[in-house]
């Protein structure tokens, strides 16, 4: 008798195992706000990955930067019939229209990266945010700056105990340029520095953007007179390189280097942080985004309930996966290279 109940045990075990990892049906249709973004390209990646372990069909489509257009490739998932949607938005600000198509189709909806304000968010009981938070890589994009210049007082070019930096900010309105711009200056003041800003503006996240603003500013206020670079993210970081680089810095000479801190730890920063290019930047883990994005899509369109044990992830308020950010120096870089 035993005998029969262990193997009915193992039986359910097995069964449970089998059910666990069973394969999903559903149909995800998935809008990237536009696809020459580096860093939703990993996004993009890490989300078809985990589709296909879970075995569900995902379709992603470029929204090309274009609100309108991303409006109406949310209504044609409809149309097709898909069971569940993930939204990078455009516009944050557009986000209400998109939750309200998906709730009148009672349509599961995952917003990434760009987070609705949170009346939208507490609209509908089938709304989840993926992303991160901001103030955190702000936060330790400053502290590099901190420790870089406190190891290296040489750093302070003018001697005059202040730290005189330019920054390259990302979208004008998006939360993520304003927290990270704004917490990065506070943790450079509260490590115990005075700043002196030579220069601020936004290049929409855009590498070729960054490098037009930084030959700007230093045709502006000069090179030599430029200790530092924050830029929001790390496209921007390597195009504010380039323009130093053509002035015939962070070349390798230590006497000609101006540190640069960017947002994402993408391999083309990873790189230069190689070739001693570039300072630091911050691991905004894009692979974690995307497996999430999925599983919380694929658990709701599948019907069950999203929690931390059915996705893997913690949830707040049951509907923010917040996915930590990690500094990354000169000492772990080599960590997050694949």
């Amino acid at each position: 008798m035993k005998k029969h109940v262990v193997i009915l045990a193992a039986a359910v075990l097995v069964v449970s195992i089998m059910a666990a990892y069973a394969a999903t049906d559903a149909l995800v249709g998935a809008c990237i706000y536009k696809f020459d973004d580096t860093f939703m390209t990993g996004v993009r990646n890490a989300m078809r990955a985990e589709m296909e372990r879970q075995g569900g069909e995902l379709e992603i489509v470029d929204s090309q930067n274009r609100q309108p257009m991303q409006n109406d490739q949310v209504d044609a998932y409809i149309s097709k019939g898909a069971n569940a949607l993930i939204v990078n938005p455009v516009d944050r600000t557009a986000a209400e229209p998109l939750m309200n198509k998906a709730k009148a189709d009672g349509l599961p909806i995952v917003f990434i990266n760009r987070e609705p304000y949170a009346e939208v968010m507490n609209a509908y009981d089938k709304i989840w945010y993926v992303g991160a938070k901001a103030e955190e890589s702000g936060t330790q994009s400053g502290q590099i700056i901190v420790d870089y210049f406190k190891a290296h007082p040489e750093a302070d070019r003018n001697k005059d105990g202040k730290i005189q930096y330019i920054m390259i900010r990302g979208e004008q309105g998006h939360q993520d340029a304003t927290l990270r711009t704004e917490y990065s200056t506070k943790a450079i003041k509260d490590g115990g520095f005075e700043i002196v800003e030579l220069g601020n503006d936004t290049a929409n996240w855009d590498k070729v953007q960054a490098t037009d603003k930084m030959k700007g500013f230093i045709s502006a206020v000069g090179v030599d007179a430029i200790e530092a670079v924050l830029a929001n993210n790390d496209d921007m970081a390597l195009g504010a390189i380039e323009a130093l680089k053509a002035e015939g810095y962070n070349l390798g000479d230590a006497s000609k280097y101006i540190p640069v801190v960017g947002v994402d730890a993408t391999a083309p920063a990873l790189e230069a942080m190689s070739k001693g290019e570039m300072l630091g930047t911050v691991l905004n883990d894009a692979d974690n985004q995307g497996i999430a994005a999925v599983k919380v899509a694929v658990v709701a369109a599948d019907g069950g309930e999203v929690t931390e044990q059915s996705i893997g992830y913690s949830i707040t308020d049951g509907k923010y996966i917040w996915i930590p950010y990690r500094p990354v120096t000169v000492e772990n870089y080599k960590e997050f290279m694949k």
